[in-house]
């Protein structure tokens, strides 16, 4: 009679039973440990939540593809030709970079209808902006490359790009070490009549979201952010939303994984008190395997030629020459390179701008290319 009192308990609570006892959440949102024996009890409202695989997952967008890499999640737009979401966990140790930025923007190879390219963005003065973050992105050699896959940029203004954008990562960066484990989901406002950039038709959003959620007892707390692809000085609080306003503005529907009576509970709400707005942490602890400073690079390319990058790497190997590291390091760090030579004299960018005309502005960078046009 017991074990079946029991069962009846776990078809209540949608669940199977599994090593003598199961958790769960109550339609109200309360957690519960149900045993073999039939009886059960409110969960510890101290501890964390139970884990939900793929919480941080947003609903697919129609048919539109879901392609999954080491660090992040994406549904790709091919309309658009960039992502309607880009979403992924963050724990406090993985804000912590061990691998710097390759900078190599390259298609992504997941995307099978192909995804924009270099010369989508160039000459029209956007940014090619992130998604997900490069700087989440550096626990890995992996993710880190795969951070600069072209489905995870988005055309941003510049000032946006390097301003209020940068800011919201680095406060979400915060959280993660708060909080120890968040989930972000984020991406730009995809609506019809957007203008684009490039021969592939690159959408230039006007809006851009990131949604938040803090996993933890006693009930979870998440927030959003929409913000206008413009540079601002405006604080951050003055973009926070609910999740729920969110879903409304793009059609989204985030935390779906979460049982109804709960998400709806959490993506209703904003508190602002529940998140600490201060200015970047520095006391993150240093990576183990993460050099003081850059230095050159030890391997040598295709060519048989000493690799010119510099990595944080204390192997002394950056990302391409890895597998060329024999798990032994020289007391002696090696020399930094000196960084290449800016022109002696300022000329003319050669790039043009929106319009198509040639860029007004000088530049000493040896590409030839003013900062907007890089």
């Amino acid at each position: 009679m017991k074990n079946i009192l029991y069962f009846l308990i776990l078809i209540l609570f949608g669940l199977q039973a599994a090593h003598g006892q199961t958790k769960a959440i109550t339609a109200d949102g309360k957690q519960v440990v149900l045993y073999e024996n039939g009886t059960w009890k409110y969960e510890d409202t101290t501890t964390n939540l139970f884990p939900i695989q793929g919480l941080e997952l947003p609903k697919q967008v129609g048919k539109d593809a879901i392609v999954t890499h080491t660090a992040y999640t994406l549904c790709y737009n091919e309309l658009h030709e960039q992502a309607n979401w880009v979403a992924y966990e963050l724990t406090g140790s993985e804000t912590v970079s061990t691998f710097e930025r390759t900078d190599k923007f390259i298609e992504d190879p997941g995307v099978v209808t192909g995804t924009a390219n270099g010369s989508d963005y160039a000459g029209y003065g956007y940014d090619r902006g992130h998604l997900a973050p490069a700087g989440d992105m550096g626990w890995s050699a992996q993710s880190m490359i795969e951070s600069f896959y072209y489905s995870n940029m988005s055309p941003q203004d510049p000032s946006f790009n390097r301003g209020i954008w940068k800011k919201c990562e680095e406060l979400v960066r915060n959280w993660a070490v708060d909080f120890e484990k968040i989930y972000v989901a984020t991406g730009p406002v995809l609506t019809a009549g957007l203008s684009t950039i490039g021969s592939n038709k690159v959408s230039i959003p006007k809006y851009y979201y990131k949604v938040i959620l803090d996993y933890k007892a006693p009930q979870g707390s998440a927030i959003g952010f929409v913000m206008p692809n413009k540079g601002s000085s405006a604080p951050l609080q003055q973009y926070a939303v609910s999740i729920d306003s969110v879903e409304k503005l793009t059609g989204i529907d985030f935390y779906a994984a979460l049982p109804d009576a709960q998400e709806k509970t959490i993506e209703q709400a904003i508190d602002l008190n529940h998140w600490d707005w201060n200015a970047q942490k520095t006391s993150k602890p240093a990576a183990e395997n993460q050099a003081s400073s850059s230095v050159q690079c030890k391997g040598t390319t295709k060519k048989g030629e000493t690799c010119k990058n510099k990595t944080l790497n204390s192997s002394g190997y950056c990302y391409l020459h890895e597998n060329q590291y024999t798990g032994t390091t020289s007391s002696t760090p090696a020399a930094v390179t000196p960084a290449a030579p800016k022109s002696t004299a300022a000329v003319q960018c050669s790039a043009t701008t929106k319009a198509g005309n040639p860029c007004k502005n000088r530049t000493t960078d040896p590409s030839g290319r003013c900062h907007v046009h890089q």
